[in-house]
């Protein structure tokens, strides 16, 4: 009998294709309440809300030079906030001192950013963005303190911060 005609195979397309209803994904909502702003703005829309350094690092991918940024020494309880959209991206508690001399965190808040492969240096690294505006934000590395053992190394010009 053909291999590809056994009964095995008539059995198994029905049973796979009724679980794939039964397990049916479910839709998952982002956790951050809709914006009422379109952030989907042009580069020159960007140009104007943002000054030439933030609209460099956050529309252009860029980064700052190391021990550069004010937030890097910010030792207040507070938020941290993306640069474009205001959108709470850290909070003060997970902020650590890595002497890398960027402003670096263990855990940003939760639905707050996404990440990408970044192949720009050859050797590949995750880059994140703000979730809502898609603002370049920095980089993830596996060497960061306990929980997590991360530390997000953030561009202190794509934040704002605001104290408590």
């Amino acid at each position: 009998m053909n291999q590809f005609l056994s009964r095995r195979i008539f059995i198994l397309i029905p049973a796979m294709s009724l679980l794939k209803f039964i397990f049916k994904p479910k839709k998952v909502l982002a956790s951050s309440l809709a914006s009422e702003e379109d952030w989907n703005l042009s580069k020159e829309e960007w140009k104007n809300k943002l000054s030439p350094e933030s609209f460099y690092i956050l529309r252009e991918e860029g980064t700052e030079r190391a021990f550069s940024s004010q937030l890097n020494n910010e030792k207040r309880k507070g938020i941290f906030y993306c640069a474009g959209c205001n959108q709470a991206l850290f909070t003060s508690d997970t902020k650590f001192d890595s002497g890398t001399g960027w402003p670096s965190f263990w855990d940003p808040i939760q639905g707050s950013i996404e990440t990408k492969i970044d192949f720009k240096l050859i050797v590949p690294r995750t880059e994140y963005h703000c979730s809502r505006c898609g603002g370049h934000q920095g980089h993830v590395f596996n060497d960061g303190p306990m929980p997590t053992g991360k530390r997000y190394c953030n561009n202190g010009l794509a934040l704002r911060f605001m104290p408590e």
